[in-house]
């Protein structure tokens, strides 16, 4: 699990900025969802080309707040990335020149819907009326990627709880976007994950001051309680 503790000077400079160190004391359940990007065997598997180790021991974490959440009577959005070989599904910035051929490649190859990469960890816990969604960019708030803010929207739902992996980039991506799109956005510390402590602490802190709010998962479960 990576440190969640933000700096003592990111913590001041909070409080500098705001006055208070958090943005939101209560949250309404029933306007809230949990919004998990890309646990699918792609990133959380060892052995998978986009691995992310960190990603493992976020799930009994993540399992706690989707249970959490139900309870209280907020929505659960599993978000998958979803690309295809060519057409609106494929992404020709990322995959032919972020990326070396060869990786692409293995990339590509597990985020093809149907393919065993692109299934969900079978650890996590998804109940049948948790809403399933697909994302063709980082974000799953960037608009014409993702059917997820319109579903949000038709239940009423202005809050969203941010877990998954990466920390710093498709989670990053969907904080950042969804703030922007008008939703109030929590980043759950401990129930992200990025390949390192450094970019993960990076992440939070400048989504902790620009974006949104940082807490970890049992403070979070208090505020919907």
């Amino acid at each position: 699990m990576h440190p969640a503790e933000l700096p003592s000077e990111i913590l001041e400079r909070l409080r500098r900025r705001r006055g208070k160190l958090h943005l939101f004391e209560t949250l309404d359940a029933r306007r809230t969802a949990l919004v998990v990007i890309d646990m699918q065997r792609s990133f959380v598997a060892p052995d998978a080309a986009s691995a992310v180790p960190c990603a493992r021991a976020i799930v009994p974490n993540i399992n706690r707040l989707a249970a959490g959440v139900r309870r209280a009577g907020g929505a659960v959005a599993w978000v998958q990335a979803t690309y295809q070989r060519s057409g609106p599904g494929y992404w020709p910035l990322f995959f032919d020149t972020m990326v070396s051929p060869q990786l692409s490649s293995q990339i590509l190859d597990g985020l093809l819907e149907g393919s065993p990469g692109h299934a969900l960890w079978p650890d996590l816990e998804v109940a049948p009326e948790d809403l399933r969604v697909t994302k063709t960019r980082y974000s799953a708030f960037f608009p014409g990627a993702c059917e997820l803010p319109a579903l949000l929207r038709g239940r009423s739902i202005d809050t969203v709880l941010i877990a998954g992996t990466m920390t710093n980039v498709c989670c990053e991506a969907s904080a950042r976007d969804a703030m922007m799109d008008g939703f109030k956005v929590v980043v759950v510390s401990d129930a992200n994950a990025a390949r390192s402590d450094a970019e993960h602490l990076a992440s939070l802190a400048t989504l902790v001051q620009f974006f949104g709010d940082v807490r970890d998962t049992g403070d979070t479960l208090r505020l919907l309680a």
